[in-house]
């Protein structure tokens, strides 16, 4: 961490459901090397298993009901509502298996981050390790982003290669896309809290030293 006195970035983290990467980034906090708090968690399902795991570390959490999703717009209404209450900076997407639309992004514009199972802009959508190990690809990876009205899509932040290896079975390659999500997240949050990460009239983004 940088010896900036400035507070902690104020993050909101949505999710779906074990919350792996939710625990990533709480670790990272509790031990010193990521410069965040974590305001409140939002899950797209009651039985996700991160909502236990933000409720062990004494976290806000919000669970929206299947009905409330039924209208999609007045749900995000109903989550950047309770995003604003809690002074949360930057939407962390950590698993949300849902779009985010105009209510969340034209309140944090640039600022709601996504992480994706491959590299943008290859193998979009909710199967992307799936599809990237019957595709035979050689090398896959991770990719953060900003996301926007587009399913995967949106500026890249950063990215990080994997060489499949001959002989991976689909969950093999899965355990190592996770391995390196549980550390380029973090590590791309805390590029953030650093203002470091800046997006150029282009739409691409720029890391300042």
């Amino acid at each position: 961490m940088s010896g900036s006195t400035s507070s902690p970035l104020k993050i909101g983290v949505l999710l779906s459901g074990s919350g792996t990467n939710l625990q990533a980034i709480i670790d990272r906090i509790e031990d010193g090397t990521l410069d965040a708090s974590i305001e409140l968690v939002v899950s797209s399902r009651p039985d996700a298993y991160g909502l236990k795991r933000a409720e062990r570390h004494g976290l806000q959490t919000l669970t929206l009901s299947k009905e409330i999703y039924a209208d999609p717009i007045m749900a995000d209404e109903v989550i950047a509502a309770e995003l604003k209450k809690h002074d949360v900076e930057y939407v962390i997407m950590a698993g949300y298996m849902r779009m985010v639309h105009a209510p969340i992004l034209m309140l944090y514009p640039n600022k709601v981050v996504n992480l994706h199972p491959a590299l943008l802009p290859s193998f979009k959508g909710a199967h992307a390790i799936q599809d990237a190990y019957d595709y035979g690809v050689k090398v896959t990876g991770v990719t953060v982003h900003f996301a926007d009205d587009k399913y995967d899509c949106g500026p890249i932040i950063a990215q990080k290669a994997l060489v499949v290896q001959e002989g991976w079975t689909v969950d093999e390659l899965e355990k190592h896309i996770h391995a390196i999500e549980h550390t380029l997240y973090p590590n791309t949050i805390q590029l953030i809290a650093e203002g470091r990460v800046n997006v150029r009239d282009d739409g691409t983004v720029s890391i300042s030293e």
